[in-house]
C-alpha cells in the first residue's frame, strides 16, 4: 500500500520535491511506494510548474495535518507561524515531519523534538542546512563513533556569493549586494543573510546533532557581513587571507563537549585552508571529530533540485522504516532526537582568537608604540603591525593579533579609541 503525504507549501522547494515525487522513473523504487494526498497552498489560482490531480491543492492547511490518511507532512512554508503550530498539530496526530524550516527548528527545536519523541513519530530536517548537502544525516549516523571537536561552516550562499564577487571585482559591498538582488540570489529584504541570522540558525541545529546538546538560539553571537569593504579584502589578501562568513561550534579546549564556542562572524581565513576556496553560492561544513580528524561536506547550499533532493531524501527514509516495521512505536535512535540537556554556551568575551584590525590615525610621530604599549598592558600579543600608507592626512596602519581572550581585546580597544592619535577603527575582523 502506497505511503500518503502531504505538502505545506508550493513554493520553489515544494514544486521540485512534488517534481521528483511525481516522476520517480530512474531513481529509487521506494519512491513509486508514496502519493501525494494533498497540498496546502495560499493562493490555489496561482500558474504552477507541477500537474496535481484535481482535488489535491487546497488552502485549508489544517486539513492537511488532521488528514487520518496521511502518515508524512511535509513543512515546507518557512517562517515560524503557522509553521511551528502546523508542524505541532500533525505530531499531535501521530504524524512524521519532514522539513526545511531552519528558523522553526533553531528556535522551538527543543518543544518539537520533545512532542515528537513523547508521539513516537520522527521529525527529520536535512534540507534545512546546505541544501542537497548530506551533513544532518552524517551527523547523526555516520560520525556517530566520533567526539565531535568542531563544525566550521559556510552555511549562507548570499554571504559567500557578495564576499566572493567584492574579492573577484574589487568592489564595495552595497554595490555587489544590489547585484545580487538582481539575479536573485539575495532576497529584496536581505536581514537574514548579510546580518548572519540565516547562518547562526543553521549553525544552532549542526551544534546540536553534533554535540548532542539542545542549543538555545539567543544565545548565538552573530556578526554580519555589513561592515566587510573592500580595503578590507584587499588588505587580507595581501596578508595571505580571503574573508569568509563563518559559522563556527566549538568544543571549549579542556572542557567537556557540553561547554560550546558558538559564533557567526566575518573571519579572516588563511588560502591553505579548506573553506578558503569555497566560492560563488556553494556551501561547505568542515567537521573535525576524534578519532577520524577532518572531513569536509561542499555541494550546492539552496535552489529548489538540492534543497528538494534532501527533502525526499528524508520522506524515503520515513517510508524505509514505514515498510519495514509497520509500527511508528519504537523510534530508530540514530534518526530521532533524544538529548535533553542544554549545551553551555562561553560568552563571546571570554572566547580565545585572533584579532586584525585597521585603525586610521594622526600623523604623529610614536603612534605604532603607542599601539603597541595599550595592547600590552592589556595582554594582547601582537603578531604584526604595518602602516599600508595613508589616506588622505591620516596614517592607516593595520593589526593582526596572536591568540588572545575577546575581552581583554575590547578593553584594549576602548582606550585605544582615546588616544588623541586614533581617528577611527574602521573594521574589526576575527582571523580563524
Amino acid at each position: 500500500m502506497a505511503v500518503k503525504i502531504g505538502l505545506l507549501g508550493l513554493g520553489t522547494v515544494g514544486t521540485g520535491t512534488a517534481q521528483i515525487l511525481l516522476d520517480p522513473t530512474g531513481r529509487n523504487p521506494l519512491l513509486e511506494e508514496i502519493t501525494i494526498s494533498k497540498v496546502g497552498v495560499r493562493s490555489p489560482d496561482k500558474p504552477r510548474q507541477v500537474e496535481l490531480s484535481e482535488g489535491v491543492i487546497t488552502t485549508d492547511l489544517e486539513s492537511i495535518v488532521n488528514d487520518p490518511e496521511i502518515a508524512i507532512v511535509v513543512e515546507l512554508l518557512g517562517g515560524l507561524e503557522p509553521a511551528r503550530s502546523l508542524i505541532l498539530q500533525a505530531i499531535a496526530n501521530k504524524k512524521h515531519v519532514v522539513t526545511a524550516n531552519k528558523a522553526v527548528i533553531a528556535r522551538y527545536g527543543d518543544e518539537i523534538y520533545e512532542a515528537a519523541n513523547e508521539a513516537g513519530v520522527y521529525v527529520l530536517l536535512e534540507a534545512a542546512v546546505g541544501g542537497g548537502i548530506p551533513i544532518i544525516k552524517p551527523l547523526k549516523q555516520s560520525l556517530g563513533a566520533n567526539r565531535i571537536v568542531s563544525i566550521i561552516g559556510i552555511i549562507n550562499g548570499t554571504t559567500n556569493y557578495i564576499l566572493t564577487k567584492m574579492t573577484s571585482d574589487g568592489a564595495d559591498f552595497g554595490e555587489v549586494l544590489a547585484e545580487a538582488q538582481q539575479l536573485g540570489y539575495a532576497e529584496a529584504d536581505p536581514t537574514a543573510d548579510v546580518d548572519g541570522l540565516d547562518a547562526a540558525d543553521k549553525i544552532a541545529i549542526l551544534a546540536s546533532l553534533g554535540f548532542a546538546g539542545r542549543v538555545k538560539r539567543e544565545d548565538i553571537y552573530c556578526e554580519g557581513i555589513r561592515e566587510i569593504s573592500a580595503t578590507d579584502i584587499t588588505y587580507a589578501e595581501q596578508l595571505g587571507f580571503v574573508i569568509k562568513l563563518l559559522a563556527i561550534a566549538q568544543g571549549t579546549e579542556g572542557e567537556n563537549s557540553q561547554q560550546l564556542e558558538l559564533r557567526v562572524h566575518p573571519t579572516l581565513v588563511p588560502k591553505n585552508h579548506p573553506l578558503a576556496s569555497i566560492n560563488g553560492v556553494y556551501n561547505a561544513v568542515l567537521v573535525e571529530g576524534k578519532p577520524l580528524g577532518q572531513v569536509m561536506f561542499f555541494g550546492p547550499g539552496a535552489g529548489a533540485g538540492p534543497t528538494a533532493s534532501a527533502v525526499v531524501s528524508d520522506i524515503m527514509n520515513i517510508v524505509a522504516i514505514l515498510k519495514s516495521s509497520g509500527t511508528n512505536n519504537n523510534l530508530d535512535p540514530l534518526l530521532s532526537c533524544v538529548h535533553q540537556h542544554f549545551c553551555q554556551i562561553t560568552p563571546i568575551e571570554a572566547i580565545n582568537t585572533r584579532f586584525y584590525a585597521r585603525f586610521l590615525t594622526k600623523d604623529l610621530p610614536g603612534v605604532i608604540g603607542y599601539l603597541g604599549t595599550t595592547f600590552g598592558d592589556h595582554q594582547v600579543s601582537l603578531e604584526s603591525v604595518v602602516q599600508i600608507g595613508f589616506q588622505g592626512e591620516l596614517a592607516e596602519i593595520v593589526v593582526v593579533t596572536h591568540y588572545v581572550r575577546e575581552g581583554n581585546f575590547n578593553t584594549a580597544l576602548d582606550e585605544i579609541r582615546n588616544l588623541e592619535a586614533i581617528d577611527s577603527i574602521p573594521s574589526i575582523v576575527r582571523v580563524l
